[in-house]
């Protein structure tokens, strides 16, 4: 256990809020705003350009005053400040977690092993600023003289997810003149589609792994190789015009052919997940030009400032983090539904399930101890309006709970006729139906026969926050995955557990080492795994063997 914080079953917030959650469980929001005609405009928050309704969560004033004294009694704001310092708060792999090191402006000072970081991102960020403008300039020439119009970003989990995601979200900013492509399964339909209707003379790759050695990668990236030279002559020498490298492995970046001077570092305390900003952002760069790049940075950067200055009660990721903790350890919602209602953050929601599940799934605190509560709920979703036609079912009238984040934007990037404003009359029909829903009384109003009243009736009470931002740019992308970065933080914070390593990724990628070469041996291999797993491999060996 952290010192000097108890376990959070014994804090004194917590056993009030046990307590206070027996005498509000059966609250409904229809009595909550019955009773307070300006709740709505009065459980807002609003910093950076991000407006924040949390009205419709099944909170009282009194919730929200414990909420935020746990997490006072959880040391948050002591954890915020030792993250902005540069402690090693991963404890598990003895790190810093300084993402907010990648957005901070030239001039700052966050001190790492007693080195001041800022200076080496801002120059890591210059030199992708140089390789991008030569690049979309047609000044970067691939071997045999065409400029590079397709580029193709091959990474897995954050060295994808992040990139992947800004590009869709930001591609109204994109150069338009050039093809952007994700390669990040090591299934080979991932890598032939990617590339197909491509030519090898006008491609470049870029190659992220840190190691330089993650499986998945550098299989894709031997594949791109193989590729490319096939398509230019054979010449080694071209892979140095049509291949640079996110890592900090130099040796084996240049065993591959990549020129180092082309090779874009990042640091051990930079976490996949919150790498997007960071030399990982490589192709978005590319896509949207140094100055847009910037921008989101800034985004990053004013929401950082947010979350370590703003109280409690209205800091919007705390505010966000304490309701997430709300609806998960006090009334057992185990999923949270992200419905962007902007068709560019397509990819949002799949982003966002790395950012949670991966910081928040944990078993033990940070000491090792088993915890005894739920920690990281499940994120998904899907842009509105289309999950309105398939999931949004279960969500009105299933029987489980689950939380809901709307997040839109008030004015449209593409305005085509009256769209936006259908778009944004259904963000605030599916809050106001979800937590009001329709009483049997109603229903029966409407003159629907008594057999079918059960049927049309919606319990409501369904918790959601709606995110409100003025337009889509790039630095409000910044600031949006900032607001969730810093809530992940504060959850975990809470229950005390390391929200940035990721040990469970590992086991089964030893597994994997294990068996590719008994999958791939001529001779029958001595198979010592469970009778599943060894009848699965001996048929994958059998059937392989007829193809």
């Amino acid at each position: 256990m952290t010192a000097g914080i108890a376990p959070l079953t014994s804090r004194p917030a917590w056993k009030a809020l046990q307590s206070h959650h027996q005498n509000v469980r059966d609250l409904h929001l229809r009595q909550l705003f019955a009773a307070d005609p300006k709740r709505g405009e009065r459980l807002t928050a609003e910093a950076v350009g991000i407006y924040l309704d949390y009205s419709k969560h099944r909170v009282t004033d009194e919730t929200l005053t414990l909420l935020h004294q746990l997490a006072e009694e959880s040391g948050l704001r002591q954890r915020i400040d030792a993250m902005f310092r540069g402690e090693k708060i991963n404890v598990t792999e003895n790190r810093a977690a300084l993402h907010v090191a990648l957005r901070a402006p030239r001039g700052a000072s966050i001190v790492v092993d007693g080195k001041n970081v800022v200076p080496e991102v801002h120059a890591v960020l210059d030199r992708m600023a140089d390789f991008c403008n030569r690049v979309r300039s047609g000044g970067w020439k691939g071997h045999t003289g065409e400029r590079i119009r397709n580029v193709i970003n091959i990474g897995i989990g954050g060295s994808d997810l992040g990139p992947v995601m800004a590009y869709e979200t930001l591609k109204y900013y994109s150069e338009r003149s050039m093809t952007f492509r994700f390669v990040s399964n090591v299934d080979g339909a991932d890598f032939v589609e990617a590339v197909r209707d491509l030519d090898p003379a006008e491609t470049l790759f870029i190659v992220s792994s840190k190691t330089f050695t993650t499986l998945e990668t550098m299989q894709n990236a031997q594949s791109a190789r193989e590729w490319s030279l096939k398509g230019l002559g054979g010449d080694v020498k071209a892979v140095a015009k049509h291949f640079v490298a996110v890592s900090t492995n130099a040796a084996d970046v240049a065993k591959f052919g990549i020129d180092t001077a082309n090779m874009f570092e990042f640091w051990d305390w930079v976490g996949g997940r919150y790498s997007m900003d960071s030399a990982i952002g490589l192709s978005t760069m590319l896509a949207v030009g140094p100055e847009n790049f910037r921008a989101m940075l800034d985004g990053f950067r004013q929401m950082d400032e947010h979350f370590r200055t703003a109280p409690f009660e209205r800091n919007l990721p705390v505010l966000m983090g304490v309701l997430s903790i709300w609806c998960n350890d006090f009334f057992g919602a185990q999923t949270v539904a992200v419905l962007p209602y902007e068709q560019y953050l397509k990819r949002f929601p799949a982003y966002l399930q790395q950012l949670t599940m991966e910081s928040n799934g944990k078993h033990v605190t940070l000491d090792g101890t088993r915890v005894a509560w739920d920690t990281g709920p499940i994120y998904w979703g899907e842009p509105g309006t289309n999950g309105q036609h398939s999931f949004y079912q279960l969500i009105h009238q299933g029987t489980r709970l689950i939380p809901c984040d709307f997040i839109a934007f008030m004015t449209a990037l593409n305005p085509l006729g009256r769209q936006h404003d259908m778009l944004l009359a259904n963000v605030f029909a599916q809050t106001e139906a979800l937590a009001f829903g329709k009483t049997p009384a109603e229903v029966k109003a409407e003159g629907t026969p008594d057999w079918l009243v059960p049927h049309r009736v919606f319990e409501g009470n369904r918790p959601s926050n709606t995110i409100l931002l003025e337009r889509l740019t790039p630095d409000a992308l910044g600031k949006l995955v900032a607001l969730y970065e810093h809530s992940v933080f504060t959850q975990g914070a809470i229950w005390n557990i390391d929200s940035f390593d990721q040990w469970g990724v590992e086991l089964g990628k030893v597994l994997a080492q294990r068996i590719i070469p008994e999958l791939e041996g001529k001779a029958e291999p001595a198979l010592a795994h469970d009778s599943s797993t060894n009848n699965l491999i001996r048929r994958y060996r059998k059937l392989k063997g007829t193809i």
